[in-house]
């Protein structure tokens, strides 16, 4: 979440890699710049900070000079559910220590701006996947919890970890499927603690308190927090040994 989020990353994700014995980091960049989209910046920040693949949402689309920019690179997605005449992919693979991790990026449908069904366009990309790697990792994009789960359920045994991403909120729901498939409804927010979801305070409730409508900003000052969520995988199956959330808060 901004440049606070950035910051913790530089900060933190070297030591978490670490501690927790980690091969590879797929982090969703949807707010990094300014809180609202990605730009090759702060993509490249990120990726000096230790993550290997970025996913994001519907803000993706929010600083128009990033847009051109989904077609040239294999290490950012954009949802696949978006239509398909729009700039980058929503599906792609990359290499973990000799294994190859496919991910997938989904949004979901409910209180969010109209895609395609994120159930028919999951369930044909992760079966394209499964013909190239059994380690399958999804994140969807999505407000309401239940959707998440039904798409944690609906693609059991077929990938092996789905988690959540928007809410800025993480979940405490970690679990494994009877399929093999790891689970968090929402993997929670990187930046700052203070504010509402990573914004300053007041223009927030300006908008709750007076329906009046004033530009977000991130939140500077204050606490932060490093939200995650690890999951070992059992390369030669795709199933999931281990699910475990990490959520770091009061960090300066």
């Amino acid at each position: 979440m901004g440049a606070p989020g950035r910051d913790v990353l530089k900060k933190h994700l070297e030591f978490a890699r670490e501690q927790h014995h980690v091969d590879m980091v797929i982090a969703n960049g949807e707010n990094a710049a300014g809180g609202f989209g990605l730009t090759t910046q702060t993509a490249e920040e990120m990726f000096g900070a230790g993550v290997d693949f970025i996913t994001s949402g519907n803000h993706i689309w929010d600083k128009r000079e990033f847009r051109s920019a989904l077609d040239e690179t294999d290490r950012i997605l954009r949802p696949a559910n978006y239509p398909p005449n729009l700039p980058g992919r929503g599906t792609g693979t990359f290499s973990a220590n000799g294994v190859t991790v496919g991910v997938v990026n989904l949004m979901g449908r409910v209180f969010m701006p109209p895609v395609d069904d994120p159930f028919r366009v999951g369930r044909e990309l992760v079966d394209d996947l499964r013909a190239v790697t059994k380690v399958i990792v999804v994140d969807v994009h999505a407000e309401a919890t239940s959707e998440k789960m039904a798409l944690g359920r609906f693609l059991d045994g077929s990938i092996s970890l789905l988690y959540g991403t928007h809410t800025h909120v993480q979940t405490s729901d970690e679990q494994i499927f009877a399929g093999g498939t790891a689970y968090l409804t929402d993997v929670g927010m990187t930046g700052p603690s203070d504010g509402v979801i990573g914004m300053e305070s007041a223009a927030v409730l300006e908008r709750f308190t007076n329906a009046v409508s004033e530009r977000f900003a991130v939140q500077k000052t204050g606490t932060r927090q490093f939200c995650a969520v690890v999951a070992t995988i059992d390369v030669t199956t795709g199933r999931a040994l281990d699910v475990k959330r990490i959520n770091l808060r009061g960090l300066a």
